[in-house]
């Protein structure tokens, strides 16, 4: 899982202090499975998703990270939820803020396997299936499910 040379950029500058990145998560469907991976850093079952390269568009890193990650391509469909994740620190210290976009996605080719290490296990799993994956996940999955539903996103409010 190596860190973005981007974001080791602004590392240097800025030290440990929160630094606020863009997610993309991909929730892949094929037939009436989905896509599943577990982490080779902590062993958690989740969907696929990774940081968004500056200049890049958010649904177009959500297939790359699919390609990179599972070694699938997909379709990028709908955007299903956009939302603030809580403060991550990590081991070493970096606190970092995820702004989360979930796309529902489809399946479109490729057999999927661990491609490239951020990943031990990966493949589609029934729905039923899911007991190993935190209820966060099985939120975007479940808001993804629906083909046509609006996305779905928290706030809109100015507090005073």
């Amino acid at each position: 899982m190596a860190t973005p040379d981007f974001v080791l950029s602004l590392r240097k500058r800025i030290g440990h202090d929160p630094l606020p990145l863009i997610g993309a998560t991909a929730v892949v469907f094929r037939d009436e499975k989905v896509l599943l991976g577990k982490r080779a850093d902590n062993g958690a079952w989740q969907t696929i998703a990774g940081i968004v390269e500056p200049g890049e568009e958010p649904a177009d890193a959500a297939a790359r990270e699919c390609l990179e990650e599972a070694g699938i391509v997909v379709s990028v469909d709908r955007l299903a939820l956009v939302q603030q994740l809580p403060r991550v620190t990590y081991v070493n210290g970096d606190q970092v803020d995820y702004l989360d976009i979930v796309f529902r996605c489809s399946w479109v080719s490729g057999e999927p396997h661990p491609a490239d290490g951020e990943l031990t296990e990966v493949g589609f799993y029934d729905l039923a299936a899911m007991g190993d994956v935190d209820d966060a996940h099985v939120r975007k999955i479940a808001l993804a499910m629906a083909e046509d539903d609006p996305a779905h996103f928290r706030g809109g409010r100015v507090k005073r």
